[in-house]
């Protein structure tokens, strides 16, 4: 029987497989999906598929730079104890030294890495490892010079949380001290200019509900909106933050006596916005015994 491209998907998509092992699969079982998916189970190939509907909220975040550009990474597992294992560790360096070549998160999906696609090489990790993992995000910074900072790294180049922050200007040390502030204070945007419209409207009807239950005239609470939106911009934007290194300044304000500018920044931490099951292991234990 000829093997399709569409029932290698089909195949690819039912088991987690690689597309080579259910090709192969496949023409072993003459195109009989059900026995192919037995195949592949028996090969130890099938497993990631079993893994897929698992929370995967651990992991670690990687950085990489190159002339200019820098990539953020977050591949997630089940348990922090993976994100410790040496050899996921290495999977996880090398997917972002791939995405320093490519655009976006599905070219790096779709990168070769060791003769396989990232895809291919995340599905055997599954397998092997035995848990579930995801490549989840990939967040790209250029500028004349780009900094990189990891916090809580489990290994170089990698951990909790990933910081990359781009210079106009060259001074890696005050480029440094900058994305460990943003490691810190996690800001909202790099200016006002660009901070989510929504946010800004939704803190200013906050704010101007509050100014009205003061009972005072409208030119008054207009000019209250106006000094508590300054101030909302200064505590939610990273130039107008105060410099966690010296207070006194703002990060506008360093970054200017260092003789930089920064012009970007990026801050990815391992499971943010992820919702985490949170097991009862009581209800578990009672379930297994036939408790109710």
């Amino acid at each position: 029987m000829a093997i399709t491209a569409a029932m290698v998907k089909d195949l690819r998509e039912t088991t987690g497989a690689g597309m080579m092992d259910a090709k192969k699969a496949l023409t072993e079982t003459d195109g009989d999906m059900e026995a192919a998916v037995d195949w592949l189970r028996t090969k130890g190939l099938a497993k990631a598929a079993k893994k897929s509907g698992r929370v995967a909220a651990e992991g670690l975040v990687a950085v990489a730079v190159r002339d200019g550009r820098g990539v953020a990474v977050e591949v997630n597992s089940e348990t922090d104890f993976v994100a410790k294992n040496e050899e996921f560790q290495n999977m996880v360096r090398a997917i972002a030294q791939a995405a320093l070549e490519v655009d976006s998160l599905d070219e790096l999906n779709n990168a070769p890495l060791n003769g396989k696609p990232v895809s291919e090489v995340l599905t055997d990790a599954i397998a092997k490892i035995g848990e579930n993992m995801t490549l989840r995000r990939m967040v790209t910074v250029t500028g004349d010079k780009v900094v990189s900072y990891v916090h809580n790294a489990a290994a170089e180049g990698m951990g909790k949380i990933g910081v990359l922050v781009a210079l106009s200007g060259d001074n890696p040390e005050i480029g440094r001290q900058i994305a460990m502030h943003v490691a810190a204070t996690n800001p909202a945007s790099l200016s006002e200019a660009d901070l989510d419209a929504q946010l800004i409207d939704r803190e200013k009807s906050v704010l101007t509900e509050q100014a009205r239950e003061s009972g005072k005239p409208d030119a008054v609470i207009e000019k209250m909106i106006v000094g508590r939106m300054a101030k909302f911009f200064e505590e939610v934007t990273l130039l107008g933050q105060k410099f966690v290194v010296n207070p006194d300044l703002t990060v506008a304000q360093a970054a200017k006596e260092a003789g930089v500018d920064v012009t970007g920044f990026a801050r990815v931490a391992v499971g943010e916005g992820i919702e985490k099951k949170q097991e009862d292991f009581a209800a578990e234990v009672a379930k297994t015994r036939g408790g109710n």
